[in-house]
């Protein structure tokens, strides 16, 4: 199963390097200045940093866990980009 959520914000590079640094202690990560990947045990979430937004593609095996790696990935992105109190994240399911 897979969902996305792109994200306004002008700091997308900013926001995705420290979601690769801060998974990055635990679990596998890969990142440069414009793509990223996290693997959580229940999934995974690949990030493309834009001028303008954060595109984001979480994908996991069954239903439960992408809601797991959606929430994990959601609360982090929230919690580094507390200067931006507006920023949601509106993932969309698909196949």
């Amino acid at each position: 199963m897979k969902s996305s959520a792109t994200v306004p914000t002008e700091h997308a590079s900013r926001y995705m390097v420290q979601l690769c640094k801060h998974f990055g202690h635990k679990i596998p990560t890969e990142w440069n200045d414009h793509e990223g990947k996290i693997t959580f045990a229940m999934g995974k979430v690949a990030l493309r940093a834009g001028p303008q937004t954060l595109m984001m593609v979480s994908s996991a095996a069954d239903a439960e866990r992408l809601a797991r790696v959606e929430q994990v990935t959601d609360s982090h992105l929230k919690r580094f980009a507390f200067r931006e109190p507006d920023m949601t994240v509106d993932w969309r399911r698909g196949a």
